[in-house]
């Protein structure tokens, strides 16, 4: 797929889907300078827009073409949906034998098993065994008691094994299921941007689906991301500025539906097959991918007395949690950063 491009409306299209990170709020009147070029493409079930500066038009043009090119790449091979992805072959094997993996997907995968081990089992990636939900708008589903009961004990990260001498991965039980939506997006958005570098642009934002990853500057200052309030999400809580690292955004309103007076989000306990009940939303800062991927989903599981501790240890992490009462906690970092 071709990306598209606009030098304009960029306020507009940046605030479609955008539960948490605002950023089209402070993009609209750098748009206007032709050095300054945006595009977007769907990859992963959410939009992912590219904008960068750059001297030559051609130069910004091929460069976002080949980002979304490796973009669109590692998507494919790591969806859950696409037929003949490596994550379908793995499900196809599981309680048989190993496949073989790509070094991508077995990063990815490690990724998520430290993530595990270091939340106890808040973040787990099997629990893609919980195959009853569907969060799609034009076909909600829930599944009922009898099936999550019996999809529970296939939920256990342990029984992924992975063998990095063969480059292999393996589900131990018949009906095992990944789900890397939680673990693969930050890699595949990273994944881009050093393309971009590759091809001679260093100054880029790529923000896809309310994660947002930024290298540079824009018009000679940092890069302005404005959090929303996921309490009020027409509310901007402040700004963050960055010239270089991640935002990574989690929370109960990204992906919801509503059935009988109760809300229903896509964040699944792994202990319950059900939504999480914890926090309401998480947002993380670093310059350090591995000490945030899967963590936001692991604090909303975990709860956010749980989460403070884990971001405790992690030097360089910025962190804000609305906690399940409503209340706003802000680490020292974050609280330092945030500019009202």
């Amino acid at each position: 797929m071709k990306p598209s491009f606009s030098l304009n409306n960029g306020r507009r299209r940046l605030l479609a889907g955008l539960p948490l990170l605002a950023t089209g709020l402070f993009l609209n009147p750098a748009l206007a300078d032709p050095q300054v070029r945006q595009a977007f493409q769907n990859l992963m079930g959410t939009r992912v827009d590219i904008t960068v500066q750059a001297r030559e038009g051609d130069v910004a043009e091929a460069a976002v073409a080949a980002a979304f090119a490796e973009m669109a790449r590692l998507s494919d091979l790591m969806s859950r949906y696409r037929f003949g992805s490596e994550v379908s072959a793995l499900h196809l094997a599981a309680g048989l034998q190993p496949v073989a993996v790509a070094p991508e997907m077995m990063q990815a995968l490690k990724m998520a098993r430290h993530m595990s081990e270091r939340s106890r089992g808040a973040f787990d990636i099997t629990v893609g065994a919980f195959n009853g939900w569907n969060f799609d708008p034009a076909q909600t589903t829930i599944p009922d008691a009898t099936e999550i009961a019996r999809e529970l004990p296939l939920v256990n990260y342990r029984d992924l094994i992975l063998d990095e001498k063969s480059a292999s991965a393996y589900l131990r039980r018949r009906g095992m299921r990944v789900d890397l939506g939680g673990i693969a997006k930050l890699p595949i958005l990273r994944a881009g941007m050093q393309t971009l570098k590759r091809h001679g642009v260093a100054d880029a934002m790529i923000n896809g689906g309310g994660d947002v990853l930024v290298s540079g500057q824009l018009r000679g200052r940092d890069w302005r991301v404005g959090l929303r309030d996921p309490r009020a999400p027409e509310r901007i809580l402040g700004v963050l500025e960055l010239n270089e690292g991640f935002v990574a955004a989690s929370g109960d309103y990204e992906r919801y539906f509503m059935r009988n007076g109760r809300r229903y989000h896509h964040i699944l306990n792994p202990k319950t097959g059900q939504p999480t009940a914890g926090p309401h939303g998480v947002a993380l800062v670093s310059r350090k991918l591995d000490d945030i991927n899967g963590l936001g989903a692991a604090i909303m599981v975990a709860g956010a007395e749980a989460g403070r501790r884990l971001i405790e240890p992690l030097k360089g992490v910025d962190a804000l949690i609305v906690e399940s009462d409503q209340r706003l906690w802000l680490s020292p970092g974050m609280a330092r950063r945030l500019n009202a």
